[in-house]
């Protein structure tokens, strides 16, 4: 896709790489591809699009493949009618991304829902996943877990989508909730804001509803990690997430024995914004260390 084809809201400046669109079952799927080298599948979450990954893919396309793709319904991505953006679609649609790309010997880098998409598509495709990033995210069901049953029915019930549909609120409050080390500057904010102001809010709705919904597709997420438990494994954790918790940073620590953790030191949940700098240094240490993925 040429630039000038891009929609007016898109920022170019911000985000200045070359679009690419595929189609899979129905779905337009907009994604960049930068650099050469080992491949790095990066997953976003809610209620981002791969602008979240910019200063990754600047850091790392010296010396990796960066591949970052919109989910549906987010970004430049879009759906095609009856399309329930649920996790589990989400995933089969990434699943068939990774085979019309003929990725292999990929490293998925998951954050956020990110994580269960990105880890259940790992699971099923496991002979060809290379090593694994981690950033604050989950693999398990949550529910009966106060902290994400809370979060789950207010955010994905009826009252959180009448503050989603009327206000954009997952973008202008959770974002902003989720950076903890500065805040960010205002082409940013409508970087992420610009997607859900010319298409449908309702996918950012359906991912917190689906933290409980999503119970099956979760469990089978689960069941999935043991066919990746050798693969080598960067956790990288914000210590401020007011989501994602330490301990589910150790459940991941547990499930990956051939794991490197790097607590990134007063960061959020959008580690991509609060820590870019030391997430490039850590990808790039840890790859080529004896425990990392390089040969």
């Amino acid at each position: 896709m040429a630039q000038t084809e891009r929609p007016a809201w898109f920022p170019t400046s911000l985000f200045p790489f070359e679009s690419h669109f595929v189609e899979v079952d129905g779905c337009r799927v907009h994604h960049v591809d930068e650099g050469t080298g080992p491949t790095l599948l990066l997953l976003h979450g809610n209620p981002t699009w791969s602008f979240l990954y910019r200063d990754i893919i600047r850091g790392l396309r010296g010396q990796f493949r960066c591949v970052a793709l919109d989910l549906p319904g987010f970004g430049l991505s879009t759906a095609p009618a009856g399309y329930g953006f649920t996790p589990a679609e989400h995933a089969r649609v990434v699943e068939r991304f990774v085979d019309v790309l003929r990725l292999d010997g990929f490293t998925p880098f998951v954050q956020d829902w990110g994580g269960p998409i990105g880890l259940s598509v790992a699971g099923r495709l496991a002979t060809r996943v290379r090593a694994l990033i981690i950033g604050n995210t989950f693999a398990w069901p949550v529910n009966g877990d106060p902290h994400f049953e809370s979060f789950s029915k207010a955010m994905g019930g009826a009252a959180g989508g009448f503050f989603i549909r009327h206000f954009n609120a997952f973008v202008n409050l959770m974002i902003p909730m989720g950076v903890k080390r500065k805040k960010l500057p205002r082409a940013v904010m409508e970087a992420y804001r610009a997607p859900f102001r010319h298409a449908s809010r309702e996918p950012t709705h359906i991912f917190p509803r689906e933290i409980l919904a999503s119970r099956d597709f979760l469990a089978q997420v689960e069941r999935g990690l043991a066919a990746l438990r050798e693969k080598p494994a960067l956790i990288l954790w914000g210590d401020r997430d007011i989501a994602f918790r330490a301990i589910e940073r150790a459940r991941f620590e547990r499930e990956f024995p051939r794991h490197r953790s790097i607590i990134l030191k007063g960061a959020g949940h959008f580690i991509q914004e609060d820590a870019p700098e030391e997430i490039v240094e850590a990808v790039r240490a840890w790859w080529s260390s004896p425990e990392g993925a390089s040969p």
